[in-house]
């Protein structure tokens, strides 16, 4: 059996090893030829899965090992029986993590107090549910939006997007879909965008696109958090210069993330193969507690990781995609012991 797999998915030989020869290549570099003779594909964000990479190919089994789900033609896939498993929810402890992150930040450096703000959070599945719950255990008020929850799961509480969009603190949180009833492309436009004035934060760590950036980069706001941009890696210059932190879509990149983004696959594909789990493979991650002596929040969140290094790692936009392919090692706060109780 022959696998080709993006070199960014973690542990890929360890975990993927002992099913057949690995072809490990960029994801930008997977293409039609270098797949040919390949049985499987496990790819990330970077490759364009469908009918063009595939057609003639021996592949029956695609794997993402990321959330998103925008770069797959999952159409075309199942119309040429081709199994697809995409790693949902794998990231979305670390998205949660780097909204507080910014939040507590943005707190601390513009003097307010987060109990006493709003936050708007656009789209409430696993990364949202996540933010959700931390965000209130910290005291912030938080109105949720999900249309489509909201319509299968008669959730009164739920608010609408212009609601959400009137918060404090608004961030979106949504797949991006092009088309449909809950069409979630340019989500935030010039039709909506006069719900966002200058003393709101806005956030984007969902997908580029989701925000309209050319009226975006038109309006102002008190802060913008960008990790998720809409032609990335050519990023939008102006929105990047007057952001508080402009990140290279990282906010997902805990070492917990992208393990769990493999595993998740692999499971799968045992599962498609009929073969046993390796118990092993689970404890590829399983580092000491480490330890944190800090006497408040923001301090504690900035000594486990510090993400306003990597908004000034890419002030040269040139670095954007050296930087995520080579992100500096990054853990959940699961695996810290601190003076501080973290939400």
């Amino acid at each position: 059996m022959k696998l080709v797999i993006d070199d960014a998915c973690y542990a890929f030989n360890q975990i993927f090893g002992n099913f057949g020869e690995i072809l490990a290549l960029p994801g930008s570099n997977i293409d039609s030829e270098s797949i040919a003779e390949a049985d499987v594909l496990i790819v990330r964000s970077r490759t364009k899965v469908n009918k063009e990479l595939l057609e003639g190919s021996r592949v029956k089994f695609v794997g993402s090992t990321v959330a998103g789900l925008d770069h797959i033609d999952q159409e075309y896939l199942q119309q040429n029986n081709i199994f697809f498993f995409s790693a949902q929810g794998c990231n979305s402890m670390a998205v949660a993590e780097f909204v507080i992150s910014a939040c507590v930040n943005l707190a601390e450096d513009l003097n307010f107090d987060l109990t006493k703000k709003t936050l708007g959070i656009v789209g409430v599945g696993n990364v949202g549910s996540k933010l959700a719950t931390k965000a209130n255990n910290i005291g912030i008020t938080t109105l949720l939006n999900d249309p489509p929850r909201q319509e299968r799961e008669g959730l009164t509480h739920f608010v609408d997007l212009n609601t959400a969009l009137g918060a404090d603190i608004v961030t979106f949180h949504t797949p991006l879909t092009l088309q449909g009833k809950y069409k979630t492309y340019h989500l935030l436009n010039k039709n909506n965008f006069s719900y966002i004035d200058d003393n709101t934060i806005l956030i984007n760590a969902a997908r580029g696109g989701v925000i309209e950036e050319r009226i975006w980069q038109k309006n102002n706001t008190l802060a913008n958090i960008i990790d998720c941009w809409e032609d990335e890696p050519k990023i939008n210059i102006a929105l990047q210069k007057s952001a508080y932190w402009a990140t290279p879509h990282i906010a997902g990149h805990s070492i917990d993330a992208k393990f769990m983004g493999s595993y998740m696959i692999y499971e799968k594909l045992c599962s498609y193969l009929n073969k046993g789990l390796d118990k092993n493979i689970i404890n590829l991650i399983n580092p000491e507690k480490m330890t944190v002596h800090k006497s408040n929040l923001v301090d504690t969140l900035n000594t486990i990781y510090p993400f306003s290094q990597d908004s000034v790692a890419i002030k040269d936009i040139k670095k954007f995609e050296d930087y995520r392919r080579n992100y500096p090692e990054r853990f959940e706060w699961s695996h810290y012991s601190t003076n501080i109780k973290l939400p």
